[in-house]
């Protein structure tokens, strides 16, 4: 059974920090580029972060978080972190865990068929 599993999340005051993990199991981790979405009520689900498999030598951020968020990999935890400094109100979301999420960011389409159950982060402004 493949599972992705979201933790850290919580509450912070615009400027803070937060480190959210993704740990998998049910796959071969270091073969998936594993990234981040993220989901605000009322508005779409939009791409926020992407590392590339094994080595994680690639990564990719929306315009909107470079500069503030950091993604990193394990592979020997099996698990995707997002590093996430200066929060502002904007990014008060759902943020869920998918692979493989290459196919949006390098071929542009959404091809993500692992998901997790997703955490919520709130920034008060």
């Amino acid at each position: 059974e493949v599972q992705l599993v979201e933790s850290g999340g919580g509450s912070v005051q615009a400027g803070g920090s937060l480190r959210l993990a993704c740990t998998t199991s049910g796959i071969t981790f270091a073969h998936f580029a594993i990234g981040w979405f993220r989901q605000a009520p009322g508005k779409r689900r939009e791409g926020v972060s992407c590392i590339s498999d094994h080595d994680g030598n690639r990564t990719y951020y929306a315009e909107s978080v470079k500069g503030r968020f950091t993604i990193s990999r394990d592979n020997a935890k099996n698990t995707v972190y997002l590093q996430m400094n200066s929060l502002e109100a904007e990014d008060t979301a759902t943020y869920y865990c998918t692979a493989d999420c290459a196919t949006y960011w390098v071929a542009g389409y959404y091809g993500m068929v692992y998901w997790g159950k997703g955490i919520q982060v709130t920034v008060a402004s």
